[in-house]
């Protein structure tokens, strides 16, 4: 038995279809009238789910899946998606895992069940997992050497305590060198079964056509499975979120690379099993560090001229999201300007934001989800990203009509509620002297 539940969207040429098929595997299907069809995987696995033992799996085992099937050999998936003229990529991230191919339509038949092929049979051999180790380690060393990333490391290890998200992605070398190919297997086997993965298929064929040529591909790849279902052992424990900041916590560091020191303020925020107060905080960080109209960059680059740069975002996670601050900087400037940051958010949970800012922004939101929904890949990943990640496809659909539909007041009681002048997280990281 399937089920299919029409989502209605303000947006959509034709309502996306949920498919639930006995196996588990959800389906989401489109008809879009643009010559391209995009076929997204999305699995609700990535370094979250990891325990510090194998930190690093998911992203790894990302790089293993292109190494061929039994019934695809290594580089043939590429080349086949090239001559046919598509695309082909993943991402890991700390909550998910996708894979993505975009095709002409006539070529989504062809060319849909090798991708499903590669991604639920890879062979995972001994021999390709230690070529490809070398290839891991080298993008930790690279990612290291990155002065962006290591910044964004060091906020992560402040804002969680305890939470997985203050482990890298990639994982620590000392973690990958120690990894084994069978334990990849294992991992593969739990967490890359068909009742954990959402198929979005969007693009200009009819919707049947894309849900038949899904659930046929996975029928397929299913019968040649390689590793068996495995025991849960692989996976962390899910935590409960981490307490507010209860006074300013500080983290400071010297980095020789820099030639601007930069300043992280993080505050601890609701994840995605809480999107409510998450549009406010949304709409909060467009208001305090998002173009040049926004009021950090008014005071602190264009008026003042303390930054160089100056921005703020709301990072949501599955369990726990950080909103968060960052300056480049002179280092002589570091105190005061964090004392201004410190006078801005004091002041937005005292007085409301004005009308011309909230139309502002929620100008700006509605445009960027239209600008970010026009293609087959922006449409199938919007899908992905909520079906897996919140098991509800309204908030893709809804998410301007959420946004339109807050007040000054809703966004002053967030701020209230989860911003202080006085508890947050402070990294700063100097240049040598």
């Amino acid at each position: 038995m399937t089920s299919a539940i029409a989502v209605a969207s303000p947006m959509a040429v034709t309502a996306p279809t949920i498919r639930r098929l006995e196996n588990g595997l959800t389906i989401i299907a489109e008809q879009m009238p643009v010559e391209a069809v995009n076929l997204n995987l999305w699995l609700r696995v990535g370094s979250a789910v990891e325990t510090d033992a194998i930190n690093g799996m998911a992203h790894f085992l990302e790089h293993m899946i292109f190494k061929g099937t039994s019934q695809l050999p290594a580089g043939e998936f590429e080349r086949r998606i090239e001559a046919r003229g598509g695309l082909t990529n993943a991402v890991t991230s700390q909550d998910y895992t996708h894979f993505f191919i975009t095709t002409a339509p006539q070529d989504f038949a062809d060319l849909a069940p090798l991708q499903i092929e590669l991604v639920m049979n890879p062979l995972v051999t001994d021999a390709e997992f230690e070529r490809e180790r070398p290839v891991i380690l080298e993008e930790i060393r690279r990612a290291n050497d990155n002065p962006r990333r290591r910044t964004f490391y060091r906020s992560m290890e402040m804002a969680f305590e305890r939470l997985p998200y203050r482990r890298p992605v990639l994982g620590p070398t000392a973690v990958i060198e120690g990894l084994n190919a069978q334990q990849m297997r294992d991992f593969h086997g739990y967490w890359y079964q068909p009742n954990r993965i959402t198929a979005v298929a969007v693009g200009n064929l009819p919707v049947e056509e894309l849900i038949q040529g899904v659930s046929e591909g996975f029928d397929r790849a299913m019968a040649q499975r390689q590793y068996p279902a495995a025991s849960p052992g692989n996976g962390a424990v899910r935590s409960a979120p981490e307490s507010p900041y209860k006074k300013i916590q500080r983290l400071e560091q010297t980095d020789a690379s820099l030639q601007q020191a930069r300043l992280i303020m993080s505050w601890r925020v609701p994840g995605l099993t809480d999107l409510e107060d998450t549009y406010a905080l949304d709409v909060l960080a467009s208001v305090l560090g998002q173009g040049r109209t926004s009021r950090l960059t008014q005071d602190l680059r264009e008026q003042r001229q303390l930054v160089s740069g100056i921005s703020a975002g709301n990072l949501t996670y599955w369990q726990q999201g950080v909103f968060h601050i960052g300056a480049h900087l002179a280092a002589a400037h570091l105190g005061e300007v964090e004392a201004i940051i410190a006078g801005h958010i004091e002041r937005i949970c005292q007085e409301a934001i004005t009308p011309a800012e909230l139309r502002r922004v929620q100008t700006q939101v509605a445009n960027r989800y239209v600008f970010g929904s026009e293609s087959p890949s922006d449409r199938a990943g919007l899908y992905g990203y909520y079906q897996t990640l919140t098991g509800h496809l309204e908030h893709a659909l809804h998410y301007p009509a959420y946004i339109q539909a807050l007040t000054a007041q809703d966004i002053q009681t967030v701020a209230q509620r989860y911003l202080s002048s006085t508890a947050y997280g402070a990294v700063t990281l100097r240049p040598a002297p």
